[in-house]
């Protein structure tokens, strides 16, 4: 029913927003291991719940609508996502990865995929040349995340997706700053899209679980095949919960963008505020190319402070946001990425990607932003 239905209306009504056999408004929670069959030998389409259970199937299809992809996979974590997509390689492959990614993919990569023999290197890809340079004979796919985590640099999704094309090697994305209601990877050629639905598109901090989705069936089967032998599977209850998320996400995503919007824009004129991230703010290096590639600048600011003792004091001093790891809640989250997100790197790599131990980074939330500015004063008065 795709194109002729606007995505906000889409994000309500994409083909399994109802259950096909009791017309519930929902597709309930079949919490259920197994399904009995009429036949021994012709097995129904539900057999086993690793394999296929109809509230996650729900929440599969929804996905891969929204970011206009052919199939969509639900795993128990974001990490559990991105590695089961890092297995789509085998040992002595390469893979080319932006510098900038998430500490816990950094992490996978540089600990469990390199002693299982996958290479990668990291590259600035906020720099296109640099990354077709960057290409080995080897070299299999390009994982980029745009906007970046936690510095929020952009990569430009079309030329990544031209360089990887001309190369012949596979394109994959992490989504999860953006959701597919700002930015819609597979529109630009990439193949593979990630995300952690623990963070904006579940929306409640209340749960965990991440989401794939494919540009071609073929892929698809590949993914698929992977969910079903490794098993990382996202369970009936998270599934509900995912796609109840879901259906309030371009609600959530325009008040909790307006109100880093105009956090973004005040903490720019703070002294003491040593510089600010946030795709929004026309100074940011990548401002024109996220205006072409996304509909908003999304939630998350992150700024830095002197140092770290400055960073501790005003984090402690906070009243509103929670101090804790994670994002995309309709609570406002406020992090440390040197010892939350990217507490698994190691000092001198995330200082080089300007990760110092005075950078914060606050999702907004649902509440007032004057009120959230009230407090962030304050913090930083102490």
């Amino acid at each position: 029913m795709g194109d002729a239905l606007r995505l906000r209306t889409r994000i309500l009504h994409h083909g399994a927003d109802t259950d096909p056999h009791t017309g519930a408004a929902a597709v309930p929670v079949y919490q259920v291991s197994t399904f009995a069959q009429k036949d021994p030998v012709n097995l129904g389409k539900y057999e086993y719940a690793r394999g296929e259970n109809p509230t996650r199937e729900a929440l599969e299809h929804a996905i891969a609508e929204l970011e206009g992809g052919v199939t969509g996979v639900a795993f128990a974590s974001g990490m559990a996502a991105i590695c089961s997509v890092l297995l789509l390689f085998q040992p002595g492959d390469h893979l080319l990865v932006a510098e900038d990614v998430y500490g816990g993919t950094y992490r996978a990569l540089t600990t469990i995929f390199r002693r299982w023999g996958l290479e990668s290197s990291f590259v600035d890809a906020t720099e296109p040349e640099k990354v077709a340079a960057a290409v080995r004979p080897n070299t299999r796919a390009l994982f980029v995340e745009t906007p970046s985590n936690p510095t929020l640099k952009i990569s430009d999704l079309a030329a990544v997706a031209s360089i990887a094309k001309e190369k012949g090697l596979l394109t994959i994305v992490d989504n999860t700053f953006m959701t597919p209601y700002l930015q819609r990877p597979i529109d630009f050629g990439f193949d593979v899209v990630v995300h952690s639905a623990t963070k904006f598109l579940g929306g409640h901090s209340d749960l965990i679980a991440g989401l794939v989705v494919s540009r071609t069936a073929e892929m698809g089967e590949r993914l698929k095949f992977i969910q079903r032998a490794f098993g990382a599977i996202l369970g009936p209850q998270d599934s509900y919960l995912v796609s109840r998320g879901i259906k309030t996400l371009a609600a959530r995503m325009e008040i909790q963008q307006i109100g880093a919007g105009k956090i973004a824009r005040w903490l720019a004129d703070v002294s003491g505020i040593r510089k600010v991230y946030y795709p929004g703010l026309p100074e940011h290096p990548g401002y024109k190319i996220h205006l072409r590639q996304a509909a908003g600048a999304g939630a998350v600011v992150s700024f830095e402070l002197p140092d770290g003792p400055s960073a501790h004091r005003f984090m402690r001093s906070v009243r509103l946001p929670l101090l804790a790891v994670s994002l995309g809640g309709v609570e406002s989250i406020l992090s440390y990425p040197a010892t939350m997100s990217h507490g698994s790197m190691p000092r001198e790599e995330r200082l080089a990607r300007g990760i110092t131990d005075g950078l914060v980074r606050l999702s907004v939330g649902l509440e007032d932003p004057e009120d959230l500015i009230r407090d962030l004063e304050q913090a930083l008065g102490k």
